[in-house]
């Protein structure tokens, strides 16, 4: 069918006919009623030995059909708009970050364009006190901004904490705080009268941070040591809690041996916290008794010979646990 075929039937009900031949069209305008014709315009998007910019035009019932075909620069025009539209819709965030997170930034920011790394001057007075500055303050007005923090010792914590409440004032649109770790976290309850629950003190100072003009801040930390810590925090701050594990699960079960894998808990809050988790491999609990500094570790429950062992705690500090977990498996 080409431009200067004879004219085509003219009533609707031809017209639906005819379009309805075509294996894909898109209507520009539609009849509100058979009864009342009105402009009939669609672009053809698949037509047998022709190209897909031409486009049918109905005009009324005493009116033939009529094919016409399409600028080429006006679509190059329309697709280099909606490109444009793309671009701009796109969400941009401004990742900050710490000295020593600075590796890690820079990392997840080179697996996305829409992830742009900023650096914050972190000086001090000569007191020791944290002397600090946002360079550019005034280029994050309306992005969407985080942070990627590193509480790794009390040291540290107060600088971060300033920046942290800082950055959401900055009328930017979001705010997301990434903590890997919550160093706190295994401090969650009380067992006597007297006992600080440090878990709790931190989740309430991050539940201070400002709001942004987006709402309240996103706080997403990984394997926190009791996921009922999410109580903790209050209105002003919406915990995530991520894991690890699927990711550790999905390695796992690449190995070439994955059959003959056992997961390892080396006390029964570890089997606790993750068992659910790793249900599809066998298991092996172990008790776990303090005397002083000294931790004894017994296998309460499952095998170990023959097997390949992966022990999974909830929380490493020192790592005696492991190592005692460890010299009683392989002698298991």
């Amino acid at each position: 069918m080409a431009a200067t075929s004879p004219p085509l039937p003219s009533s609707f009900q031809n017209a639906k006919k005819i379009l309805s031949n075509f294996t894909s069209f898109k209507p520009f305008s539609i009849l509100l009623n058979d009864n009342k014709y009105s402009h009939f315009r669609c672009q053809i998007k698949s037509l047998e030995n022709k190209p897909s910019n031409w486009s049918v035009e109905f005009l009324s019932g005493t009116e033939p059909l009529r094919l016409i075909q399409n600028s080429p620069s006006s679509m190059s025009m329309a697709a280099a708009s909606a490109s444009d539209s793309a671009v701009k819709t796109s969400k941009k965030v401004c990742l900050f970050y710490c000295a020593e997170t600075k590796v890690l930034a820079e990392r997840i920011a080179a697996e996305s364009d829409a992830i742009e790394p900023r650096s914050i001057n972190w000086r001090t007075f000569e007191d020791g006190f944290p002397n600090l500055f946002i360079p550019n303050a005034h280029g994050i007005r309306g992005q969407n901004v985080a942070f990627l923090a590193s509480f790794s010792s009390p040291a540290v914590i107060f600088e971060q904490l300033s920046v942290i409440y800082a950055l959401p004032k900055l009328f930017i649109s979001s705010f997301t705080l990434v903590l890997p770790f919550f160093p706190t976290g295994t401090f969650e309850r009380m067992e006597d009268e007297g006992d600080v629950a440090t878990a709790f003190t931190l989740a309430r100072i991050l539940s201070n941070i400002p709001t942004s003009r987006g709402g309240p801040t996103s706080l997403v930390t990984f394997d926190i040591h009791a996921l009922q810590e999410r109580f903790y925090f209050g209105d002003n701050i919406l915990p995530c809690f991520e894991s690890g594990i699927p990711l550790f699960k999905n390695r796992l079960q690449q190995l070439p041996d994955s059959d003959n894998i056992t997961i390892a808990f080396p006390d029964d809050g570890a089997w606790k916290r993750f068992h659910k988790q790793l249900q599809h491999f066998p298991t092996i609990v172990c008790n776990k008794v303090r005397i002083g500094d000294k931790r004894i570790v017994r296998i309460k429950e499952g095998e170990a010979a023959g097997r390949h062992v992966v022990i999974v705690d909830d929380l490493v500090q020192s790592g005696g646990t492991l190592i005692e977990c460890q010299g009683i498996l392989r002698m298991g």
